[in-house]
């Protein structure tokens, strides 16, 4: 298996491997996978098992038994939210876009059963100088980096930490863009495989009428502290409350799935495409 269960491979290899399991119906022989994805003909069912087998190491959705290969694809529309364990992750990093910015710190609580139940804080060292305005947002400085562990030190407890839950984030593509970066820096080719919500998507939704949904704003409305903003477990603390909130008022409105949360969520974007069409 891979490094991590919640570890996925972007190598093409491994893309086209399951795009053609997807065409087939999610199962097939391990010699037809290495004849259509690797283009090698007539290859034993030792190597075929060999060469699939390496595939199915690198990504948790591959796997093989005997000559058989199947796609593993959990039905995760299904999860009951009320059920669920997420993770609330925030990132301190040294610029806008990765690469080349890097992390600086990293502040993720675990939210189960409705209440903050544990969590993640590190400083990080990005292997490079703090920017003097990165600084002066977050109060981060050089020498503060500088003695923190490197995040290929820090990832594996992160990642154990992650499991299998469902990450959520303010604004998630700009933190899984990072977090991605970073993993395949220690992991070639390899990202997050875990479910995402976005609470700024999702807050558009269940508060449409509020003057904007930054997280300063959604904080004043439920009333959360937000004392250090701009650091990452403070950040983090206050967007895993405001994602209990969230949680609640989307229970009251029926909805009651990961795969309804998803659609939930989405429904200010698609209005706001629609009505600019």
């Amino acid at each position: 298996m891979a490094a991590h269960a919640n570890l996925i491979s972007c190598s093409l290899l491994v893309m086209e491997t399951i795009d053609y399991l997807v065409s087939v119906g999610g199962s097939a022989k391990a010699a037809s996978v290495v004849e259509y994805v690797m283009n090698i003909r007539n290859a034993n069912d030792a190597m075929s098992r060999a060469l699939v087998g390496d595939l199915s190491e690198r990504d948790p959705r591959i796997s093989i038994d005997g000559d058989d290969v199947s796609l593993h694809e959990p039905d995760r529309d299904s999860i009951d939210l009320s059920k669920a364990s997420y993770v609330v992750l925030d990132l301190e990093t040294t610029g806008a876009k990765a690469p080349p910015c890097r992390i600086i710190e990293i502040g993720a609580y675990r939210v189960s059963g409705g209440a903050i139940v544990d969590e993640f804080v590190t400083l990080v060292n990005p292997e490079t100088d703090v920017p003097e305005f990165i600084s002066s947002l977050t109060g981060i400085t050089s020498e503060m980096t500088r003695t923190a562990p490197r995040f290929d030190e820090v990832l594996d407890g992160f990642l154990s930490f992650l499991g299998d839950s469902i990450l959520v984030a303010h604004n998630y593509a700009f933190d899984l863009a990072f977090l991605n970066h970073e993993i395949a820096r220690v992991h070639e080719d390899c990202s997050i495989w875990n479910s995402t919500l976005c609470t700024v998507e999702l807050s558009r939704t269940v508060l449409p009428d509020i003057e904007n949904h930054k997280l300063k704003t959604l904080a004043n409305y439920y009333s959360v502290d937000l004392i250090n903003h701009h650091r990452a477990g403070d950040d983090a603390h206050a967007t895993a409350k405001i994602f209990i909130n969230l949680l609640e008022s989307m229970h009251e409105q029926g909805v009651r799935s990961y795969g309804a949360a998803r659609k939930f969520g989405r429904k200010k974007h698609y209005a706001r495409r629609q009505a600019a069409a």
